[in-house]
Order: C-alpha cells, then structure tokens, then sequence
C-alpha cells in the first residue's frame, strides 16, 4: 500500500509538474504575443507621426505659397495703382489747362477793367 500511495504521489508531482511546465509555457507565449503588440502599436504610431509631419509640412508649404502669391499680387497691384494714379493726374493737369486757356483771355479783360476803373478812380486816367 505504501508504494501504491508513493506510485500516486509521483504520478500527482508529475502531473503537476507537467500543468506547472504549461502554465510557463502559456505565460511565455502571451509574452510574446504582448511583445508582437507592442512593437506593432509602436510602429503604426511610428508611421501615423511620420504622416502627420508629411501632412503638416505639405500645408505649410501650401499656405506659404498661397501668402506669397498675394503678396506678389498686392505688390503688382501696388504698382499698377501708382500707374493709374499717374495716369488719371497727368489727365486732370490737362483738363486744368485747357480750362486756363478757355478763360484766360477773359481773365486779362478783367484785369485790364479792373486797372482802368482803378486808375480813373484816382483821376490818372486809363495807363495802357
């Protein structure tokens, strides 16, 4: 009977050696796979920063094209704004003087009125 009992007691150590050699061997295998999990996660973000950063530098390249462009435009319009204006005052200096001509001989006629009453005020008579 003792044997029977020992021949038992070496079968349970074995068993349980063996659930024991199991329970490591299923605790090495999640372990791994936590690992696998880790480095996969660790790489998709990797990736997900590397697109980001692409993304980002592609936009700001887009809007520093884009501020350029209207800096260009408004600088170009600065220019062609001076031309108008030039334009539009070398056109009022002419219509100036062409309504000095128009009345210029009026204005003389004046003036000379103007002296004679003058003159004929101060009993000088009309100087001419």
């Amino acid at each position: 009977m003792v044997l029977l009992t020992s021949l038992k007691l070496i079968v349970t150590m074995d068993s349980s050696h063996e659930g024991i050699q199991m329970l490591l061997t299923a605790e090495q295998e999640a372990q791994q796979m936590v690992a696998a999990a880790r480095n996969l996660k660790t790489m998709r973000l990797r990736q997900a920063k590397e697109e980001a950063e692409k993304e980002a530098a592609l936009y700001r390249s887009n809007m520093e094209s884009e501020h350029r462009k209207k800096v260009d435009e408004t600088s170009g319009n600065s220019g062609f704004t001076a031309e108008r204006l030039g334009e539009e005052t070398e056109e009022k200096i002419q219509n100036l003087k062409k309504s000095a001509s128009e009345v210029q001989s009026d204005v003389v006629d004046m003036l000379i009125k103007f002296r004679a009453v003058a003159c004929n005020k101060e009993g000088k008579g009309v100087p001419l």
